[in-house]
């Protein structure tokens, strides 16, 4: 299981925390030092059944710096996950990537149900 997240980040905190708890194995990997490229969030997206918008960190600065609210019902798909390739800190966090699932974000509810 692979664990994606930013450790300054309170919710990916909280997520560890969560996962450490219940003795859950997972590697870690810091989305700032070491961002997903573009052929691992075609294929994380594709195999979670998410909108590409929720792998979007949306209130986030680099978000609104770039307007991205108003710029990606605009752009393809290949467009948007390319851009999310270019910066660890446009991508939702934390991600948790196993066999069969992708999580984006951490809504205690729906990992609990995944991990039961």
């Amino acid at each position: 299981m692979l664990f994606i997240c930013y450790p300054k980040c309170t919710t990916c905190q909280r997520a560890k925390a969560w996962l450490d708890v219940r003795h859950i194995h997972y590697t870690l990997r810091d989305i700032k030092t070491d961002n997903p490229g573009f052929e691992e969030l075609q294929a994380w997206h594709a195999q979670s059944g998410l909108p590409l918008k929720r792998f979007f960190n949306t209130s986030g600065l680099a978000y609104k710096d770039l307007g991205l609210k108003d710029k990606l019902p605009a752009m393809g798909e290949e467009e948007q996950l390319r851009l999310l390739s270019t910066d660890g800190m446009l991508v939702k966090r934390p991600l948790l990537i196993a066999e069969g699932f992708v999580l984006a974000g951490f809504r205690e509810a729906e990992w609990a149900a995944r991990l039961k």
